[in-house]
């Protein structure tokens, strides 16, 4: 309801004579008459006081709703299930309106309950006063703007939209104040408690830039890249006078408190802005431009910062808003690239952004597989950077590759500081090599789309971090900045991270690069270091003594998931670079059994990165259970096997139990076996995520967003999707955060009767709610294991028939399309790390062995190690690569289930349920 800037509930009459009689009813409660936008029926009930939301109605007439039944009088109304509690003034006078009117009423110790004309059960309550402070002031609720500012990043409008519906889920209104700091005109919002969301641009300027949001206000954001509420660089507001007009057009809205979603430079423009608050507040009030009342309640301001960046160059956060979805834009066009690159033998120099942060750049060139690549942190060694990138790119000619890729982050120096630009990196390439060599920039094309699942996600748990924040904040807490750190988010102090963060250009501009590198977080140099020993060398610079050098085979186990190939080459390749020599074994367990091997080189595994699937082959076959163990161990010995690799899901791990339990029998067995997790159901033990979980989900956010679309441009209809994920609920929670899923069906909850219910009954009151001159499409993700009963048909069929003529309902089963065509960029990147860092462990758990055999000139012996330690999973624990022994692993598994028993996204279970507003509508009709 635009036009009074508050959120309604609607009551749905099916007559006229019974819509008169509503008017009347809910006029003798204290309601008011006011005009709303369509000139329909609006009451509005007033609040005793300026800082409480006042109620307001919207009456219609709606043949289609639902026939309600008299109560009977003998029957306790107070125990219904669904109530509307109104607030009322004086709740003993309105007691005796209603009985001068003759109409019946139950009375509890704190509540009046009563049948509306429509026979809605209304309780009403004695509104309680404020309480208040130590001085006397009434208390009041925070008043939130949130600024998304600066450069656009796409996963801004999931923040908007969360701090938008976790804020009224929390009680407060929400303001969206369009085109930012720019604003000076003003409104007032009745004093009411006040959750504004401002971006970049109107903060300054004011007037009807500050609107009042709505549940409804933030449908669609999700799939919606950049910000839909604008952002703008403003001079003003760099000046103290207009900072001092931003600070009034706060005051005059009632809003107390910014979150603010940018870069360094607009945290710490905000952070200012909180320092010089009270001196603002001062000069306001001796300029008589506020009154004593405001300059007392808005004495402080709270600060919150939030960091979107496409170049994820923030310290104290492992990742930025907007970073991933610009990394699968670069992706999307290096990928493209390359097949044209292909047909014609040609090089390509290709820039992209990031001035003083090379995270772009790096993690395209390891999920694209560049030949090379040029960051600022970590200029090229050389003074003759030229000759040393040609070497690099002729030794790869020479293997026998027909493309070259070279990608250049934008702020990309020389040791001297020198800016290395893509032209004179292309006539190097054309002079030095002969080749043919075209220039892309990519520009803005990688700040635009829609945003990823990962960013979707993180805009969204960050921003409910960011208001809880908020709400919590005192006068003396240093404004922070909500980040995320191994897998978790976190508060830490705003400028302190901004600090750190200027450091690093400090370093750049001083050339001391070695500190740049220390001031970025370990991942990073972890991902440089894997780059460089997977594409760029092939020299001999790494290469082991040949007693330590081993026979190491790999298999892919399971159904196929993204990151697979991707994994397969880098740990070729890393194991090339060292000396070892690797086979691919084809068709899992069954290949192995039947002496499948094949010798992997160099060039046989180009181009894998970007491949889905897996080129190995795989299938379901468990050693000892599918597979005659004895025929494994002998392949094992005959190849003189010496470490063995296991890629693959929940059959992946069990064949790593099964083999760990019966090493003390097969000699040949006891060698080091890793296994690197690939599920899209992410549920296997030891990490946090399995190579392919990314990709699905990017995959289900895609054909939602479609879904979506479809439901909206035809009618009113909900969408029952089905999702993989065996027993794990992971693809439901994790994507019914990325689409706004109205409700979600997982194993680990189940489904029954009750829960049937309880989501038509949600579902009715959306489309109650719902304007009905539009249509909006809904989806509901079911996990494939969750229910032999009520399947995924069976649970559409029943919201057809309850839907009536609210809305109507299909199904979407999404099946083997979720394993993916080309792996997301974090499931390839993911896929590099744990490949050479399983290498890392072959070479760490055979090294007392070969060198004691080699120091008494002795052949390796067959049992190279024993330890239960030489038997792990490599996974990721939050953004660090862990080797965790099976036997460590095991008292944490539900083998029952295939699945830990504990796993971390259980947290965001009741977000989805927040976010799709369980609470908020529950009393709506």
């Amino acid at each position: 309801m635009a036009a009074l800037g508050l959120s309604y509930t609607v009551i749905s009459s099916r007559t006229e004579s019974t819509l008169t009689d509503s008017l009347k009813f809910y006029t003798l409660l204290g309601f008011e008459k006011v005009v709303g936008e369509d000139n329909g029926h609006w009451l509005r009930l007033p609040s005793s006081s300026p800082d409480t939301t006042a109620m307001v109605l919207k009456l219609v007439v709606n043949t289609q709703a639902s026939e309600r039944q008299a109560l009977a009088k003998d029957q306790d109304w107070s125990l219904q299930d669904r109530q509307m509690v109104l607030p009322i003034q004086d709740l003993q006078g309105v007691q005796r309106v209603l009985e001068a009117q003759g109409i019946g009423f139950q009375t509890t110790a704190k509540a009046v309950v009563v049948q509306d004309p429509n026979y809605h059960v209304i309780v009403l309550q004695q509104q309680e006063q404020q309480d208040t402070s130590k001085d006397g002031l009434m208390k009041r609720r925070k008043k939130i703007g949130v600024l998304t500012s600066g450069g656009d990043a796409s996963g801004m409008n999931a923040c908007v939209r969360s701090v938008v519906l976790y804020g009224i889920s929390k009680g407060c209104d929400v303001y969206a104040v369009y085109e930012g700091y720019q604003g000076n005109r003003g409104i007032q919002v009745d004093g009411e408690c006040v959750l504004g969301v401002v971006v970049d641009g109107s903060l300054v300027d004011g007037g009807d830039y500050i609107r009042k949001m709505d549940w409804r206000s933030v449908t669609g954001y999700l799939s919606i890249g950049g910000t839909s509420i604008g952002t703008a660089r403003c001079m003003p507001f760099k000046t103290r006078e207009g900072r001092l007009q931003a600070a009034e057009n706060l005051i005059k809205n009632g809003i107390d408190s910014l979150i603010v979603c940018g870069g360094d430079g607009s945290l710490t423009g905000a952070d200012l802005f909180r320092s010089e608050w009270d001196g603002l507040v001062r000069e306001l009030r001796g300029a008589d431009r506020i009154t004593q009342e405001e300059a007392t309640t808005f004495k402080h301001l709270t600060i919150v910062g939030l960091v979107g960046s496409i170049d994820n160059d923030m310290s104290s956060t492992d990742i930025t808003i907007g970073a991933v979805t610009s990394l699968h834009r670069i992706c999307e066009a290096v990928d493209s690239v390359d097949t044209t690159a292909l047909s014609h033998s040609r090089a390509f120099v290709i820039e992209v952004m990031g001035r003083h942060c090379g995270w772009l750049a790096l993690m395209a060139g390891i999920a694209t597989g560049a030949d090379f690549v040029f960051i600022p942190e970590q200029p090229p060694s050389e003074d003759d950077w030229e000759t040393a990138m040609c070497t690099v790119a002729r030794r790869h000619r020479d293997l026998g590759k027909r493309k070259t890729i070279i990608i250049v982050a934008e702020g990309a120096l020389d040791r001297h500081l020198k800016p290395i630009k893509v032209d004179h990196i292309k006539d190097v390439l054309t002079d030095r090599l002969g080749l043919d060599t075209r220039v892309t920039i990519l520009g803005h094309t990688q700040r635009g789309g829609s945003p990823c699942a990962f960013d979707r996600i993180l805009g969204t748990v960050q921003s409910i971090a960011a208001v809880d924040a908020v709400l919590a904040s005192t006068p003396e807490t240093p404004s922070p900045m909500i980040g995320m750190n191994n897998n978790k988010v976190t508060t830490k102090p705003l400028m302190d991270a901004v600090r750190l963060t200027h450091q690093v250009a400090e370093a750049i501009e001083s050339q001391n690069f070695e500190k740049a590198m220390a001031l970025r977080d370990p991942q990073f140099l972890d991902e440089l270091k894997v780059f460089n020993e997977t594409t760029i060398l092939y020299d001999n610079s790494i290469l082991l003594p040949a007693h330590q050098q081993l026979r190491i085979a790999i298999l892919h186990i399971g159904a196929p998931a993204g990151g697979m190939n991707s994994a397969t080459r880098a740990a070729v390749r890393y194991s090339l670079n060292r000396g070892h020599t690797i086979y691919g074994v084809t068709n899992g367990f069954t290949g192995l059994a039947h002496g499948s091997f094949e010798k992997l080189d160099w060039m046989g595994v180009d181009g894998w990165t970007t491949c889905g699937g897996s080129y190995l082959g795989t299938n379901r076959a468990v050693p000892g259970k599918d597979v005659d163990m004895g025929m494994i161990a002998y392949q094992l010995q005959k190849n003189n096997i010496q470490a063995l690799m296991l890629v693959g899901g929940f059959e992946a791990y069990v064949s790593l139990v099964e083999l760990e339990k019966v090493r003390s029998h097969y000699p040949s067995l006891c060698i080091p076996i890793s296994l690197i997790p690939a599920t899209v159901s992410n549920n296997v033990p030891g990490t946090d995520f399995s190579l392919g979980c990314d990709t699905s989900l990017n995959v289900i956010v895609s054909s939602c967003d479609a879904i979506v679309q479809s439901a909206q441009s035809s009618r009113r209809r909900v969408f029952v999707v089905e999702v993989q994920g065996g027993r794990s609920g992971f693809l439901a929670v994790e994507g019914g955060l990325a689409v706004g899923a109205c409700a979600i069906y997982i194993p680990e909850e189940g489904i029954h009767l009750p829960r049937l219910q309880g989501d038509v009954n949600f579902l009715k009151s959306l489309y109650d709610t719902d304007d009905p001159q539009k249509s909006e499409g809904r989806v509901i993700l079911r996990t494939e294991g969750v229910s032999k009963t009520y399947t995924t048909q069976v649970i559409s069929e029943i919201l057809e028939d309850e839907g009536g003529a609210r809305f109507d309902s299909r199904t979407a089963v999404l099946g083997h399309i979720q394993q993916g065509n080309t792996p997301s960029p974090l499931d390839r990147i993911r896929a590099s790390r744990l490949a050479t860092h399983s290498i890392d462990f072959f070479e760490e758990m055979t090294r007392t062995a070969l060198d004691l055999a080699h120091s008494q000139q002795k052949a390796p012996p067959l049992e190279l190690c024993k330890n239960e330690e030489s038997v792990a999973v490599i996974g990721l624990c939050g953004v660090e690569v862990h080797a965790r022994p099976v036997k460590e692993l095991l008292p944490m598994t539900d083998m029952k289930n295939r699945k830990p028993l504990d796993e971390w996204w259980h947290r965001d279970r009741s977000l989805v349920d927040t976010m799709a507003g369980r609470s908020y509508h529950s009393c709506k009709e």
